[in-house]
């Protein structure tokens, strides 16, 4: 069939076969209270809103063929800067100032997407090494930012960014899904996503065809420094602090998971922000129901890992063509 073919089909598939388990497993799968929605999933919903902002960005990077391993630790920084400045307010609850500080993060943590994007372009190291300068040397500046404390604060419209609803829907959600939109008219809609697969596909034809490559490779970089921060400051708005270590740990690996489950190409090139979106919300999806089906934390990876290992087999069209094929090949043979 025309439909198991393609690409998202398998990620939708076991995204509805895990939301029908939580639906079972849950004791409020969704509910509506005060005029908003609660249960298990509004909650993977909110949950998910930091991956796909950071897994966005890491579409864009790995698009043109590069790479960000840098992501955790921006997300560190962005909410360690925020946190810092909004303490240090007169009033906490003073939402231009609050806005403005937020602001102020997400161009910090631009301005180290362009750090990234420069050494990656200009100076002409692998990105694989200059993002991984970044991943180390990042969660060293945040705790330097915070002087190695957790910096809490109480400030309701900064928490508003993480657990405020608007129309039913958590804010958070609402933010990613605003960022979702900005990249697919960006993308899809303007010249701009055939030079990312162009500067992905073949550097150096795209340089010979008039492309700026290094300027878009710079400016992915910056787009996903610029999206980590905002990951962030939902990340520190959740927990009312910053947590330099804690804060973003890890999540490089499941943003790139997430890119590979929609469909992107690592070696860059083919990219779909509709699969991202998917692999971001079922890998979220996925540790919330492993949470939910009482699945013992020492074994959680482990599922987590035959879950991904069985969607990664199921996309691969080769894999598909050995087995079933097989069985085909049998089922023809006349008995």
């Amino acid at each position: 069939m025309t439909i198991v073919k393609n690409r998202l089909f398998w990620p939708v598939a076991i995204l509805v076969a895990l939301l029908i388990v939580n639906l079972f497993t849950s004791n409020q799968f969704i509910t509506l209270q005060d005029g908003h929605l609660f249960g298990a999933l509004i909650d993977i919903l909110r949950g998910s809103a930091p991956l796909i902002l950071v897994a966005l960005g890491m579409t864009l990077v790995i698009s043109t063929g590069g790479i960000d391993l840098s992501v955790g630790s921006v997300m560190a920084i962005s909410g360690a800067v925020a946190c810092l400045l909004i303490k240090d307010l007169g009033d906490q609850n003073a939402t231009g100032s609050v806005l403005l500080i937020m602001g102020v993060a997400i161009a910090v943590s631009a301005a180290l997407g362009l750090w990234n994007g420069s050494l990656v372009a200009v100076v002409g190291i692998q990105p694989i090494i200059a993002t991984l300068i970044l991943m180390v040397a990042g969660r060293g500046l945040a705790q330097l930012v915070t002087d190695g404390q957790i910096i809490n604060v109480q400030s309701s419209p900064y928490a508003t960014v993480a657990t405020g609803f608007f129309l039913t829907l958590p804010v958070a959600f609402l933010i990613a899904m605003a960022a979702v939109a900005l990249i697919l008219v960006l993308t899809r809609r303007t010249a701009l996503g055939l030079l990312l697969e162009s500067v992905g596909g073949s550097p150096s034809a795209s340089r010979l065809a008039g492309i700026r490559a290094k300027r878009i490779t710079v400016m992915v970089y910056v787009v996903s420094g610029a999206f980590a921060g905002l990951a962030g400051l939902i990340y520190s708005a959740n927990i009312k602090s910053a947590d330099s270590i804690a804060a973003g740990n890890l999540i490089e690996l499941d943003a790139i998971l997430a890119v590979v489950i929609g469909g992107t190409a690592l070696i860059g090139g083919r990219f779909s922000i509709a699969g991202t979106v998917v692999g971001a919300i079922l890998i979220q999806t996925l540790q919330v129901t492993v949470v939910s089906i009482g699945v013992p934390s020492k074994a959680t990876l482990l599922f987590k890992a035959v879950v991904v290992v069985v969607l990664c087999l199921s996309q691969s069209a080769t894999f598909r063509e050995k087995v079933f094929g097989r069985f085909k090949l049998r089922s023809e043979v006349p008995a």
